[in-house]
Order: C-alpha cells, then sequence, then structure tokens
C-alpha cells in the first residue's frame, strides 16, 4: 500500500480536475441508486389501487392521477438516463486526460531520473530493462489511480443499497452480505499468492524485449557473422518463457474471476429467493419487491469491482515495485548541496592521488597525481585495458574518485554543479556518436542556443562543411540511426564540429582517429590542432604519431602513471615509452616494406 500513497501524490498539480472528477463519482451514484423508484411508483400508485402518498397526489393532481403518474415515471426514468450519459461523458473526458497527464508526468519522471544516473549504472544495468520499466510498467500508476474512482463508486453504490434495503426489510440486507467473507479471503489468497508469480512474469516479459533492444543494436555484428537465426532463436526462447509465465497468471487470475462469479450468484440466489418468499407472504408489497430486486441484483456489481479492483492491484504493483525501484536508486554522482563555480574557466586540471575501481574489479587507477596547466596539451598513452579512458572520463564525473581528488582551476570536481562542470567541457570520443536527426541538430547539440550561421563556421572549423554541402539536403540531411547515412570519417567531422560549438577550455580527445584511415586521419588531425589551440586538452592515443602536439606525456600502465614527461625526455630514458615508440616503429617499417613489395610486384 505504500506505492498507492506515494502514487497520490502525483495528483496534487491536478487536485482540481480530481475534485471535480469525485464529484461526477459522486453524482453518478446518486443517480445509480435513482434509478429503480420510478418503477416502483409505477407499480404501486399507478397499476395498484394502492393509496398514494399526499405529496405525490398534491403534485400531480387527483384527476387523470394514474395516467399522470405513468407518464411522469417514464419522463423521470429518461431524464435520469440522460443525465447519466451526459455526466459518463463528461467523466470520461476528465478521467482520460487526467490519467494521460499523470502517466506523461510519471514516465516522465522515470526517464529524467534514468538520465541522472551516472555511467557506472547504465554499465550494469540492460537498457532493454530500463525502457521496459518506463515505456510498459511506467504506465501502472495512472492505471493504479484511475481504479480509484471506480473503488469510491463502487463503495458509495455499496453503501447506499445496503441503506436502501436494511430501510425496506433489513434480513434481505443482511442475506446480500453472506457472500462477503468468501470475496474477502478469496481477494486475499489471490493477492498472496499472485504477488510473486506476477512480478517474475514481468521481469521475463523484460528480458524478451532487452533481447530485441540489444539485437537491433547489434544488427552489424550479427549480419557480419550470420547470427540472425541465433538472435531469432534467443528471442523465441526468452518470449516463450514470458508467454509460459503469463499464461499462469491468467489460468489463475480465470479461476478467481470464477470463483468471484460463483460466489456472488450464490448470494443473488439467496437473496432472491428470501425477497420472493416475503412477497408471497405479504410482507413486501409488489413495488418494494422490484426495488429489493433490483438492488439486490446491483449490490454485487460493487463488491464484483472492489474484488477485482484489489486482485488487479496486485498486477500494478509488481509495476509499481520496478518503477519506484528505479526512482529510489540514488545517483553515485551527486550534485554537491552548495555548488561552487569556477567562472570564467581558465582549465587547469590537476590529480592528487586519485584511485578508482569498477564494481567487482580492483585497482583500476591507482595513486594518479599529476597537473596540466591551462592551454597545455596532455597525451596519455599505454597499452590497452591500462587505466586511460577511465582516467579522463573523471574529469566530467563519468564516475567518481574513491580515493584522492580531481580538481578544476582548484576545485574539487565533486564540489562542482555537474552543469556547470560540464558545461566547460568538449568531448571527442573513439566512436562517433551521433543522432538520427539532421546534421545541423547533431551539431548544433554542442550549443542549443547557437545560430545557422555559428554551426556553419564549426563545420568548416572541422573539415565538415564542404562535404555536408554537396549532400543534396545539406545541413538538412537526417543522418539515420547513429549516422548510419555517413561514414566513419563524416561522422569524427560532424563531432569534431560539435566540439568547436561548444567552445569550451577544456577539450578531451579519446582516441578520435583509431578507427579511420591514415587519408582522413590528416584531415581531422587538422580540425584537431585548431579545435586544440588556446584549450586544455587531454589526448588519448595508440598511434604516437597522432600525439604530435603534446607538451606534456602521461604514460599508463596497469593503472598507474609510470611516467611522464616531454616527448624527447621520455624517448631518451628506457621505459615503456620506449618500447611502444620502438614497436610502433618497426611496424611501420615493416607495413612500408610490405607495400613496396605489393606495388614492385
Amino acid at each position: 500500500m505504500n506505492y498507492l500513497w506515494r502514487s497520490l501524490s502525483l495528483l496534487r498539480p491536478y487536485w482540481r480536475s480530481v475534485v471535480f472528477m469525485m464529484s461526477l463519482v459522486v453524482l453518478d451514484s446518486v443517480l445509480s441508486l435513482l434509478t429503480p423508484w420510478p418503477f416502483k411508483f409505477l407499480i404501486d400508485y399507478s397499476l395498484t389501487d394502492a393509496p398514494p402518498p399526499a405529496w405525490l397526489t398534491a403534485w400531480l393532481g387527483e384527476e387523470n392521477f394514474r395516467w399522470r403518474l405513468l407518464y411522469a415515471c417514464a419522463a423521470t426514468e429518461v431524464a435520469i438516463i440522460f443525465l447519466y450519459q451526459i455526466i459518463g461523458v463528461v467523466e470520461s473526458y476528465v478521467t482520460s486526460r487526467l490519467e494521460l497527464s499523470i502517466d506523461r508526468d510519471f514516465r516522465s519522471r522515470l526517464f529524467g531520473h534514468a538520465m541522472d544516473m551516472s555511467l557506472a549504472y547504465h554499465d550494469h544495468r540492460r537498457s532493454g530493462m530500463l525502457i521496459y520499466i518506463i515505456n510498459t510498467q511506467g504506465g501502472a500508476v495512472a492505471d493504479l489511480l484511475m481504479t480509484l474512482p471506480s473503488m469510491i463508486q463502487s463503495t458509495i453504490m455499496l453503501i447506499g443499497m445496503l441503506v436502501v434495503l436494511c430501510t425496506m426489510h433489513w434480513s434481505l440486507a443482511a442475506i446480500s452480505l453472506v457472500v462477503v467473507p468468501t470475496l474477502f479471503f478469496a481477494s486475499k489468497w489471490y493477492a498472496t499468492r499472485m504477488r510473486n508469480r506476477i512480478r517474475k512474469t514481468k521481469e521475463l516479459e523484460g528480458d524478451a524485449l532487452s533481447v530485441i533492444h540489444e539485437a537491433m543494436s547489434m544488427m552489424r555484428v550479427i549480419v557480419a557473422f550470420c547470427r540472425q537465426k541465433l538472435e531469432h532463436r534467443r528471442y523465441i526462447d526468452a518470449a516463450q518463457k514470458s508467454m509460459d509465465a503469463r499464461i499462469g497468471v491468467t489460468v489463475r487470475q480465470t479461476l478467481f474471476s470464477l470463483v468471484i462469479h460463483m460466489s456472488t450468484g450464490i448470494g443473488r440466489a439467496l437473496a432472491w429467493t428470501a425477497g420472493g418468499l416475503l412477497a408471497l407472504a405479504g410482507k413486501l408489497s409488489v413495488g418494494d419487491l422490484t426495488i429489493v430486486l433490483s438492488y439486490i441484483d446491483k449490490v454485487y456489481d460493487p463488491l464484483e469491482t472492489i474484488a477485482y479492483t484489489y486482485s488487479g492491484w496486485q498486477d500494478q504493483f509488481a509495476s509499481l515495485r520496478a518503477s519506484y525501484g528505479l526512482l529510489d536508486t540514488k545517483p553515485d554522482i551527486a550534485e554537491p548541496a552548495q555548488p561552487r563555480q569556477v567562472e570564467p574557466c581558465h582549465g587547469k586540471v590537476e590529480f592528487r592521488g586519485v584511485d578508482f575501481a569498477y564494481e567487482g574489479r580492483i585497482g583500476t587507477l591507482k595513486d594518479v597525481s599529476f597537473t596540466a596547466q591551462p592551454g597545455q596539451v596532455t597525451a596519455i598513452v599505454g597499452p590497452t585495458g591500462a587505466g586511460k579512458t577511465t582516467l579522463i572520463s573523471l574529469i566530467p564525473r563519468f564516475y567518481d574518485a574513491a580515493q584522492g581528488e580531481v580538481l578544476v582551476d582548484g576545485v574539487n570536481v565533486k564540489d562542482l554543479g555537474l552543469d556547470d562542470l560540464r558545461r566547460h567541457i568538449s568531448v571527442v570520443l573513439q566512436e562517433p556518436l551521433l543522432f538520427s536527426m539532421s546534421i545541423r541538430d547533431n551539431i548544433r547539440y554542442g550549443r542549443l542556443d547557437a545560430t545557422d550561421a555559428e554551426i556553419e563556421e564549426a563545420a568548416r572549423q572541422a573539415n565538415a562543411h564542404d562535404f555536408i554541402i554537396r549532400l543534396p539536403q545539406g545541413y538538412d540531411t537526417q543522418l539515420g540511426e547513429r549516422g548510419s547515412r555517413l561514414s566513419g570519417g563524416e561522422r569524427q567531422r560532424i563531432c569534431v564540429a560539435r566540439a568547436f560549438l561548444k567552445d569550451s577550455p577544456i577539450l578531451i580527445l579519446d582516441e578520435p582517429t583509431s578507427s579511420i584511415d591514415s587519408k582522413t586521419e590528416s584531415v581531422i588531425l587538422d580540425s584537431l590542432d585548431r579545435l586544440m589551440e588556446g584549450r586544455t586538452t587531454f589526448m588519448i592515443a595508440h598511434r604516437l604519431s597522432t600525439i604530435r602536439r603534446a607538451d606534456w606525456i602521461l604514460v599508463v600502465d596497469q593503472g598507474r602513471v609510470v611516467e611522464q614527461g616531454r616527448h624527447d625526455d621520455l624517448l631518451a630514458g628506457d621505459g615503456l615509452y620506449r618500447q611502444l615508440h620502438d614497436l610502433q616503429h618497426k611496424l611501420a617499417e615493416r607495413k612500408a616494406a610490405a607495400r613496396k613489395i605489393w606495388s614492385d610486384a
């Protein structure tokens, strides 16, 4: 029930709509209670010789009283039904608008919270499951809240009908409640037994969606290795498990429905029999019997609604458990209580005794210390897996250091607001990641208020303008998912243009030319040279030829900075940098010799 109370807070912005909706629910209930009464007056005072009450005679007059009463009852019934339908239309509109608004708000909260989580959080969770929670289970809050009006209406109806029945004949009211204990225990048993089964079913459904999401994002690999049938089989297996689990839930829901219907059916039969015996004994008039039978027939509708709604909550609670579980996960990269600012940012970056380890691993980074002065180009080299990318990821707080400090202009990055910190940092990654929108919008992602002229100037600086204007739609060209309509080098130049547009004092280049050919590399390196001017730059590189402009070089191995200095000084030593340089030099000589042999042949 905790989930219910938490969900009620979502109604606060819409309290006027809630009050109006509840007013309609009460009016709807009153009209439903009034519906049988015209028949009682018609039967007792128009079709029989029973003396009518004085107020009714005074209202309709004694002349042609029965005919007038007949017409009055028919008109009253039509008016009640008309009002009932009008209220239903208005109530449907208000309810739908409120439900969709709550659904949008809650899904937005889930999505926003997922965006606020650190990369470490996303590294350990399947994207498909997050999509399932936000897109599928996120709607459970609105579904749950929209059951409350029907629960309230059913409760009002039940109380109203029982009051009328008790007033007319208390024994019939007591008989109609005989089945209540059965409904209560059946609902309680269902809720207890089904809770874990429904939760497991939703997890399996999320797993099936995760298989689809992963396959779509890995389509190039799947096609390259001809593994379409394997992935298809993976999905079928996952879908079969979720289907079997859902069938099990459905069968049990059907059995529960059978118990509810049989219980209310037995209750109706008992109440009808008792009412008929009282009428035969002359203790109930025909009109009273009509009212009694009508109410007894309807008294079980709200009972069934309450029982079904309570049992249906178990499905919604299972979804809410996952949704609120996401919301209750606190971001491990937290905003400081009183964030500081560095304005203007000069770009001095300092590491002091920094340690870091990923979950389940130890010693990813150990006792890292160095200083990058404003405008300095710092190259980071070392073997694969040495911790280079992890090291620079600590600067924009993609991850947080376990020990030590990372400072920007003398301020610990943990004391800076995340938006303020990352506003001062541009990143060009090894994989050029682009959105499916236009080239113009992809570049504008660096600074949302940029003009078209500024976007084109950034593209020129990145050596991208010429190839963009040759495209049929130029800057308005839609790139497709992950920028698939451009070559790797073209995508990377768009990313460089994005960094130019952001114009941040700190620049991170994570092997931006590692996956492109030598000719394209020279074009991109030329644009990167311009981009690095006046900026504190960190450049990760496997190919030492790409760090030609480095003022300072950090050599990282097994999480430690084992060497640091200038190129000539490091080359004069006999450390890891010299080994990497000699190895790449020999490899380059072999490639050159191979190309010569091939050309001679």
